[in-house]
């Protein structure tokens, strides 16, 4: 690849740096995402089958699953079949080359290609190598197949989510893989800052359950540290109330009222002060323990108004509240609040949704829409051909 194809022209703190990208789904593309964004330049090493979620679908975009299309910016995709020994050479010399390896195989299955961290490592030794797995590494765990709605199920999440007296239900979106996504990201960049002092590159091992065992804080912490096992509350919280969902006249608000300050300023607003002063709800946990006299009297000041009236009344009295969106209209409303969320990628102007981190300095960047199976594998081919020197690790890896 040349300069520009190398991404050289990028301005964002990762420029220059070569991440190969031997992962697939969720966890893996998205922290590959994120580190393209900041301007890593991304190889995408795909099989001929190409990755799982490109037949995701519907919904589509020409084509084209919105799955694949929402985590896949700023990457080229190279097609390597790793049983065939020209491919899985190519494959080595990447990762060679690589100052980033990301994947996320059943732990030792890249073992076979040559391709697990000790064996990149031996060539490679500044390399900061991420892993990603179901269970991590152990060899309890290990074989365990690594799908995000079984580690929601296993964890304890799902006997958290819904009606007390009904299922557990999942979360909307595949939570865990997007958090171990943000924790490989963190583990990648903690791991380069260390590598600048001492030239040095490490194994960076995350898994979804030891992701969800931290994401769940609050309710693993009852256990861990009170001995409490939580329960299904539906939309209710355990330890703060008013925290939920509430009727008004036309529908739902979810009213927050997190602290004494707040609340005094609700019941203020819903004509009875008086129960600010009440020594059953005067404090958040009297309020906790006495939600079920509580709840009837905010339900009835609340029904005589709608959902948006309350809204704009509470959020300009400084009580949090907000309504419960659709997809398309919580897009609406970030792009109200001035969050512009939807930007154009590539030359194909595809949209996608923007990065989340706004930095002074510099802003990240959408180069590459989402790339085609295999699209780029003529120019990586011919680039991991011709020789290349070993990076000199004490100066970041850069060239």
């Amino acid at each position: 690849m040349d300069e520009q194809a190398r991404g050289r022209s990028s301005n964002g703190p990762l420029a220059g740096l070569l991440v190969a990208d031997f992962s697939r789904v969720l966890a893996g593309p998205y922290a590959t995402m994120l580190l393209a964004d900041l301007g890593a330049e991304v190889v995408k090493v795909e099989s001929p089958a190409g990755d799982d979620t490109r037949t995701w679908m519907p919904p589509v975009r020409d084509g084209v699953s919105t799955y694949y299309l929402a985590i896949n910016r700023n990457k080229r995709s190279v097609v390597l079949d790793l049983a065939d020994e020209s491919d899985r050479e190519a494959a080595q010399e990447l990762a060679r080359r690589a100052d980033i390896v990301i994947e996320n195989f059943r732990p030792g299955g890249l073992a076979r290609f040559g391709l697990d961290y000790d064996a990149v490592a031996a060539t490679n030794p500044g390399v900061v190598y991420a892993s990603i797995s179901g269970f991590g590494s152990g060899p309890k765990g290990a074989h365990l197949p690594g799908y995000d709605l079984i580690v929601q199920a296993i964890s304890g999440l799902m006997s958290l989510t819904g009606d007390p007296d009904g299922s557990p239900y999942r979360a909307g979106i595949s939570v865990f893989d997007v958090m171990t996504g943000l924790h490989a990201t963190i583990g990648v960049l903690a791991a380069l800052e260390e590598r600048h002092r001492s030239g040095r590159g490490q194994h960076v091992e995350v898994s979804l359950l030891a992701t969800a065992m931290s994401a769940l804080v609050n309710q693993t912490s009852a256990w861990a540290a009170g001995g409490v096992v939580p329960f299904r509350m539906g939309n209710s919280h355990p330890s703060v109330f008013p925290y939920e969902p509430l009727p008004c006249a036309d529908g739902d608000l979810v009213v927050t009222a997190g602290n004494n300050g707040q609340f005094r300023k609700l019941v203020e607003l819903l004509g009875v002060p008086e129960l600010a002063d009440d020594p059953r709800f005067a404090e958040n946990a009297a309020r906790t323990a006495n939600r079920d006299e509580l709840r009837p009297i905010l339900v009835e000041r609340l029904a005589t108004r709608t959902t948006e009236e309350w809204f704009r009344d509470l959020i300009a009295k400084g009580v949090p509240c907000g309504p419960i969106n659709t997809i398309d209209q919580g897009i609406a409303f970030a792009e109200e609040v001035g969050l512009e969320p939807v930007v154009e990628t590539g030359e194909g102007g595809v949209p996608t949704i923007r990065h989340p981190i706004r930095f002074s300095e510099f802003e990240p960047e959408y180069r590459l829409a989402p790339p085609s199976l295999g699209e780029h594998s003529e120019e990586i081919r011919r680039w991991l051909s011709q020789s290349g020197p070993q990076r000199d690790r004490k100066e970041g890896g850069r060239q």
